[in-house]
């Protein structure tokens, strides 16, 4: 890359400016989802700086609290929660919030109310913070049938009713990766000029990866289809190379890393967890969207991901997702075991 030429450019393609250019295509557009992607975009700056500091500032101590999940919180999730539910609230274009955080959804006061639902995880990876391993938020965005009386039933809809969805992750750069249902686009934060810029416009995951994610921890409570699928990664039987195993144990990190480099992410239900670990609505559907959208796919041991209907907010689900040709194998091992 010219970094001296890349310094002078000044026709940046701001994500502002990104989600404007959107909005023009449809000339009914009010401006209310431009508005809320401003108040997530701003949320997604102040985390960022957080997380940067958060050594300095002594916020990585516990906050003494157990989130629903059963998990210790960490001060910045707390932090992190606090100011995207604030940040949505006061945009006026939500009604119902649901946060991996909080027990019960949110809903916003009737003076406040708009026309979408979010589902978010304010702080992804959040144990990872002591050692500086990337984290970040995960969002994904619902159009509200009733916004005059909203309830639970506005989120309990499958992923493939999801108007967008996207992820920001705080690692070496800070970068958001967003689908608004025509492709993902990739952002990185200008710390310079505060400012995120499109530096990976269209993402297409590659067909097939050489990389395998899953934490090979709970091998021993894995099922058979999942059992032969890493058996294959590790020792392929047609003369192929072995994939790659690379697990950071952030969710954001390892689809990221998925997503540009292709592959598949595995996180398999086990004995120990038979329904899966990560949450439906704030980690698989919006990950499974960017999945779709880049041409990958993502698959939950019985049907496609995005066809899921949840019943509880913060439902769990197994999840395979990657590249296409990687899903397809594991989707063929469950048909085997079905048949059989």
């Amino acid at each position: 890359m010219d970094h001296e030429a890349d310094a002078y450019r000044t026709d940046l393609m701001t994500i502002t400016r990104f989600v404007l250019n959107e909005q023009s295509k449809y000339p009914e557009s009010r401006g209310d989802f431009t508005i809320l992607l401003s108040n997530i975009v701003l949320g997604c700056k102040f985390v960022c700086s957080a997380v940067n500091k958060a050594g300095l500032a002594k916020l990585i101590g516990l906050a003494g609290e157990t989130n629903i999940q059963g998990e210790e919180q960490k001060k910045l999730d707390v932090l992190s929660n606090d100011v995207f539910v604030k940040a949505l609230v006061s945009s006026g274009r939500t009604s119902v919030l649901v946060s991996e955080e909080d027990e019960e959804a949110t809903f916003v006061e009737s003076s406040k109310r708009g026309k979408y639902c979010v589902v978010f995880d304010p702080l992804d990876g959040s144990s990872n913070i002591d050692c500086g391993v990337s984290i970040g938020t995960i969002f994904g965005i619902y159009t509200v049938e009733h916004s005059d009386e909203p309830t639970t039933e506005d989120v309990l809809k499958p992923g493939n009713e999801m108007v967008a969805a996207g992820y920001c992750m705080y690692g070496s750069s800070c970068m958001l990766v967003l689908s608004t249902g025509t492709g993902v686009h990739g952002f990185t934060l200008d710390p310079s000029l505060g400012e995120f810029i499109l530096t990976h416009p269209d993402i297409k995951i590659p067909n097939k990866g050489n990389i395998y994610s899953v934490n090979e921890g709970n091998a021993q409570n894995w099922d058979g289809p999942t059992t032969k699928y890493v058996e294959r990664c590790k020792y392929p039987k047609d003369g192929s190379p072995a994939k790659s195993l690379r697990y950071v144990g952030s969710m954001v990190a390892d689809v990221h890393r998925t997503l540009l480099y292709g592959g598949i992410f595995l996180y398999p239900a086990d004995k120990k967890s038979p329904n899966g670990k990560l949450r439906v609505l704030y980690e698989v559907f919006p990950m499974a969207f960017l999945m779709e959208q880049a041409g990958g796919q993502a698959f939950t041991g019985e049907k496609r991901a995005l066809d899921l209907v949840p019943k509880e907010i913060h439902e769990r689900s197994p999840i395979f997702l990657g590249s296409y040709d990687d899903v397809e194998e594991i989707k063929a091992l469950y048909a085997a075991e079905e048949e059989n």
